[in-house]
């Protein structure tokens, strides 16, 4: 623990306030009336328990307990604590249980227990089967810690997984693969040392067994030196089993010639010297917490070609168990596992080791800025807040489950279960199938008008792994270049892109000469408009799409909207196209709300917003929703003159007269909109068949502030804005967008026009 007093003050701070601990419950289903609770408890409730006493499998229908994971521990080895005792262990267990909920979506109960005997505290965990769908052993010393995984592996009929033994293997294996990978060696052919002989120690070396490691190979050193054949002092059956038939007694009698040094031990255990003496590129894994067995600079200053991981986050290729746990229970739980079996296991190492070999995520980049993201020797393992990990990892390993029998809930469609997962951590990514099934299957060209933006650079990559669109990007080709080297990404303008260079592109003059002709009776000279094509990549875009090299453009990750709208309208628009607004889809916690007009039309005519409302209704049908379109003011159907419900009313008017096939109301307040009950007491014949999800205002501040406290209150996630009007030839973001909100509207401009009307 670092004795830092503001550390400790903040961290004693966040456990202490707004309130105490980092953990609450919370009811999944309604219980606001007599009808609820009837159904909730008595008398309903007696319908799922004689279900359940039918069969037990409905456990997992009619209760949490499928997706439930108790968190157990006796404190008596607390990471970096030691015997600290249960309740003294129970901070970090709460922490355990929001790292399950935080980064897979499960529930959990910690649960700390004052029984030193492990043959009695493996009773008591047994005993709690029925309520739990898993159990996650945790900080139990060793040799106990063996016991009782054995004991409740052998008599409960749900996975039962300690942690600290496997946890840390799984990663240390997914680390040492790809270590081994980056050195050009094999697991077959390395020699091991290995300082610390407790539980995790000894599940790594396990692992590493089960990953090609030969037995012979291995030397297990602790406190008292080698462990050798015929050695009594502090040995068990687990020790005893790496015991090599040696007159060698030290580590560093046995460092020599070492391709991997794996230490779980405590720190300086590894001296420089020692390292000078292991094979050329030695693999230094110095795990002890918080301080390693060596320093990386210590090691590097004998062997510059090293490649290290340890367990600190200051570091270069830490060794996380959250890694693999939250992963490993949500594939085991989703197909009703009954335990955590080697095969799982392995899956679980290949998934983390796969995903460090692709390309970075954007959101591990955002969340880990300034770090090198690269796969090599100090980017072995991904980071844990790469949210590609829940569907890689836990699928493999449901996958795995499946094929070895222990699953009682086989899934059926291996990739739909892999969407879903996505789902959870993308929330664009349900209501963006069916943008991206119609993108799929075109092969448009869409081209990014600031092409050297990271965020562009990450989109271009995934929209070619995630697509059949091509990408287009606008800028120097030497910069975009050396910025996918530094951000570690795959793709290369020579190769994967085309590139327009505004500094040298062969088609500049019929370029410039194009945006002249369209231009020249609204005072752009020759020379401005050649300045103009060397400078402005959203004009350039919009003449690609004009010349027809391009089928649609995405420009606006920096500047305001409206100046790129200008460019975008004086070379698009025209032939039947005009902007007529932009809409965006809100996803918030209970669904998607789409808002409009936000960008284009500050106080629109009637006209302006009967078109803007018929142009959203085709948009929202894209996303395979049918449109419930709400038209909102201060005014609630008439009862207060003002400028904003008279306009609307208009446009209700207009509407009505070209009998549109699409349900809208209007004018009212954005809750009447929302809450169906107000709505029936105030006007009780609304067209509207439930909550409106789509708002359109009469001004665009007043939509604009809507969308942004919807974004930054209600944790919102934008995707667009959609620009209406322009035959999905331009769309126009906003300077915050993400590079996954990039890919979703580059789906979205990548579906041909057909598909939406």
């Amino acid at each position: 623990m670092s004795d830092t007093p503001s550390l400790r003050d903040a961290a004693l701070r966040y456990h202490e306030f707004p309130r105490p601990g980092k953990l609450e419950i919370r009811a999944t289903k309604p219980m606001a009336n007599g009808r609820d609770l009837a159904r909730a408890y008595s008398p309903g409730v007696a319908e799922a328990c004689l279900e359940i006493k039918a069969d037990p499998a409905n456990a997992a229908r009619y209760t949490a307990r499928g997706n439930l994971v108790a968190v157990v521990t006796n404190g008596s080895a607390v990471l970096g604590l030691g015997n600290i005792g249960a309740l003294a262990s129970k901070p970090v267990m709460e922490g355990k249980a929001v790292l399950f909920k935080n980064f897979a979506g499960i529930d959990c109960f910690d649960i700390e227990l004052n029984e030193s005997d492990p043959e009695k505290l493996a009773d008591i965990v047994c005993a709690l089967e029925p309520s739990f769908g898993a159990i996650n052993l945790e900080d139990i010393k060793a040799p106990d810690c063996f016991i009782v995984e054995k004991l409740c592996r052998e008599r409960m009929n749900i996975p039962v997984f300690h942690d600290d033994q496997h946890g840390t293997a799984i990663v240390v294996g997914a680390a040492a693969k790809n270590a081994l990978h980056v050195a050009g060696k094999r697991f077959e052919d390395i020699k091991i040392v290995s300082t610390g002989g407790g539980a995790a120690g000894i599940a790594c070396l396990n692992m590493l067994l089960k990953l090609g490691v030969k037995r012979e190979n291995i030397w297990l050193c602790d406190i008292h030196g080698l462990v050798y054949e015929g050695r009594q002092e502090d040995m068990n059956p687990e020790k005893a089993a790496f015991a090599q038939a040696s007159d060698l007694r030290t580590l560093d009698d046995v460092i020599g010639g070492a391709d991997l040094f794996l230490g779980l031990s405590g720190p300086n255990v590894l001296k420089p010297e020692m390292v000078a003496k292991m094979r050329p590129q030695p693999i230094v894994f110095a795990l002890a917490n918080p301080n390693p067995e060596i320093l990386p600079e210590a090691a590097r200053a004998v062997a510059p070609d090293a490649i290290i991981a340890t367990g600190r986050s200051d570091f270069p290729n830490q060794v996380n168990n959250v890694l693999c746990f939250p992963f490993i229970f949500r594939g085991a739980l989703d197909v009703g596992a009954s335990e955590i079996n080697d095969e799982m296991q392995i899956a679980c190492v290949e998934g983390i080791a796969e995903l460090a070999r692709a390309t970075t995520s954007a959101e591990a980049a955002a969340a880990y800025k300034g770090e090198q993201l690269t796969f090599g020797a100090d980017y072995l393992i991904p980071k844990p807040f790469d949210p590609r990990l829940v569907a890689v990892v836990s699928s493999a390993v449901a996958e795995a489950a499946m094929k070895s029998g222990v699953a009682a809930r086989p899934i059926d469609d291996l990739e739909a279960y892999k969407q879903r997962l996505n789902q959870s951590v993308f929330k664009s990514a349900l209501l963006m199938r069916p943008v991206f099934d119609a993108a799929r299957a075109a092969a448009r060209r869409i081209v990014f008008a600031e092409g050297e933006d990271e965020r562009v650079l990450r989109a271009a990559q995934e929209v070619l792994e995630e697509t059949t669109e091509t990408p287009i990007l606008i800028g120097r080709p030497e910069v975009i270049e050396a910025r996918c080297e530094r951000l570690g990404l795959r793709i290369r303008p020579d190769r994967d892109l085309q590139i327009v260079n505004p500094e040298n592109d062969p088609r500049y003059y019929n370029y410039w000469n194009s945006y002249h002709q369209i231009m020249q009776r609204e005072g752009v000279t020759p020379d401005l408009a050649k300045a103009i094509m060397r400078t402005n990549t959203t004009a350039i875009g919009a003449i690609m799409v004009h010349h027809g090299e391009a089928d649609s453009m995405i420009c606006g990750t920096f500047g305001e909207y409206r100046w790129h709208l200008n460019y975008v309208n004086q070379v698009l628009g025209g032939e039947g196209y005009a902007p007529h607004g932009a809409l965006s889809m809100m996803i918030l916690e209970d669904g998607p709300l789409f808002i409009a007009d936000t960008q284009v039309r500050i106080e629109p005519t009637p006209e302006q917003i009967a078109e803007t409302v018929m142009g959203a209704a085709r948009h929202v049908r894209r996303f395979g929703i049918e449109p419930q379109i709400a038209l909102c003011s201060q005014s609630q159907f008439g009862n207060i003159a003002c400028d904003t419900g008279a306009r609307l009313r208009a446009a209700i008017e207009i509407l009505d007269a070209k009998h549109c096939d699409f349900t809208y109301e209007g004018e009212m307040n954005i809750d009447t909109a929302l809450d169906t009950e107000l709505r029936s007491r105030i006007f009780p014949n609304s067209r509207l068949n439930g909550a409106a999800n789509v708002l359109v205002f009469a001004h665009a501040d007043a939509a604009s502030g809507v969308r942004n406290i919807l974004k930054m209150r209600s944790d919102g996630l934008e995707v667009g804005p959609i620009l209406m009007g322009m035959g999905n030839r331009a769309h126009i973001v906003s300077p915050s967008i993400t590079p996954r909100g990039l890919l979703n509207m580059a789906a979205i401009a990548g579906t041909p026009v057909a598909h939406y009307g």
